[in-house]
């Protein structure tokens, strides 16, 4: 018995139902062998419907082919097969999908970067370790270079008698050491008295010589005086003297012949009025000068807190044996900041030898009333002991 077609096939919405009497089908239909007319399976006209054709096929005549159950049932079940529609995939469901991979491929991409980091840390700290290590043992390679080795001391044992011993020995070599030093310190103490003493003989030594370091032939103890008749008069003050001051054998004022000692302290000179003067100087012989010094006291010992009645301006001249020529040997200045003691050199060339030397002062450092000079000295060489000499030195 053959089954009926599904309900409401014939209006179905495909276009064709495919024929299962078809060349394709009509393999698996045998032909009787009995039928020797040899008769194609009838197939449906082109009008027909499926349906029709199969119901159609129970009724056919006796001599067409046998169709089984179970090849019907085969039929029916391609048949609806054919008929249900082809699976759609929706379009919500493959953005889903795109979502679902995007997620998974960031998700990925974020795994592998901090992989990336891991190593890339990791490289970095190893390298800093072996940088580290490197630097620890550069350093204690010089360390163990540069540090002198440590001496290995014997570790002994020692028992009580010896560690007292010990004691006993060292405690005699510092009693030594202290003998010594207090031997040492006398002896450097006695070179330092020594020394002081020296030192201060020096100094006194110095202190007695004369610093010029020249022989002096303005010096009364050698022959040398003043010629009072070219030399200027002495300052009297009027105003400060007492009544007996006025006769001579009570004038405190120094004479001009002050200047040729070597006592040099403040008042102690000799005073002329106002600020030039002259005074002419007999040497003890005939001298061929060379420097004229002058020595005035510094501002720091003067009582009166300065020094502007010191000569500042001043002449040499060198004079002839008729006392009428006079030759300028030279124009100089004494400054009162500098050194109390001045040595100036002459202009006497060629060499002249004078009995008698002129100072002449042309101003002072501006007192109004008088200049005081104080010592003056004059070098050079003494034409007439040389004479001498070389007389007495004749008959040899």
């Amino acid at each position: 018995m053959r089954r009926s077609p599904r309900p409401g096939s014939a209006a179905s919405q495909h276009k064709h139902t495919p024929n299962f009497y078809s060349d394709n089908s009509n393999s698996s239909v045998s032909v009787t062998s009995g039928d020797s007319s040899g008769h194609r399976s009838a197939r449906p006209g082109p009008g027909e419907p499926e349906g029709r054709r199969a119901r159609g096929s129970s009724c056919e005549p006796a001599g067409s082919p046998i169709v089984s159950e179970e090849q019907l049932d085969l039929l029916s079940t391609l048949e609806l097969r054919q008929e249900m529609p082809p699976p759609r995939v929706s379009k919500s469901f493959l953005s889903l999908l795109f979502q679902v991979l995007s997620v998974l491929l960031s998700l990925v991409g974020d795994v592998l970067v901090s992989v990336y980091r891991e190593v890339c840390s990791i490289r970095f700290l190893l390298t800093a370790v072996s940088l580290l290590s490197l630097f620890l043992a550069a350093l204690c390679w010089g360390l163990l270079y540069l540090a002198p080795p440590l001496e290995n001391e014997p570790k002994e044992m020692l028992t009580l008698s010896e560690y007292q011993e010990r004691v006993r020995s060292q405690g005699e070599q510092l009693q030594q050491l202290q003998a010594e030093l207090v031997k040492l310190h006398k002896e450097v103490s006695s070179v330092r008295a020594a020394n002081s003493e020296r030192v201060a003989k020096l100094v006194f030594q110095r202190l007695n010589e004369d610093f010029v370091q020249k022989p002096d032939y303005a010096l009364s103890s050698v022959g040398a005086s003043i010629d009072l008749e070219k030399t200027s008069h002495d300052y009297e003050d009027a105003n400060t003297a007492y009544f007996w001051n006025r006769f001579s054998f009570w004038n405190y004022a120094r004479p001009p012949t002050v200047i040729l000692e070597p006592d040099v302290f403040p008042g102690n000179c000799w005073a002329f009025e106002g600020d030039q003067g002259q005074v002419v100087i007999r040497l003890p012989g005939r001298v061929q000068l060379s420097d004229i010094t002058l020595q005035h006291p510094p501002p720091s010992v003067a009582h009166t807190r300065g020094a502007n009645s010191a000569p500042r301006d001043f002449a040499v001249y060198g004079l002839q044996v008729d006392d009428e020529t006079e030759v300028f040997l030279g124009k100089f200045t004494f400054d009162v900041e500098k050194s109390e003691i001045q040595t100036f050199h002459l202009q006497n060339e060629p060499p002249a030898a004078f009995p008698k030397v002129k100072i002449q002062i042309l101003s002072n450092w501006g007192h109004p009333r008088f200049t005081c000079l104080y010592r003056v000295r004059a070098h050079g060489i003494r034409t007439s002991e040389r004479a001498g000499d070389s007389a007495t030195e004749g008959p040899h």
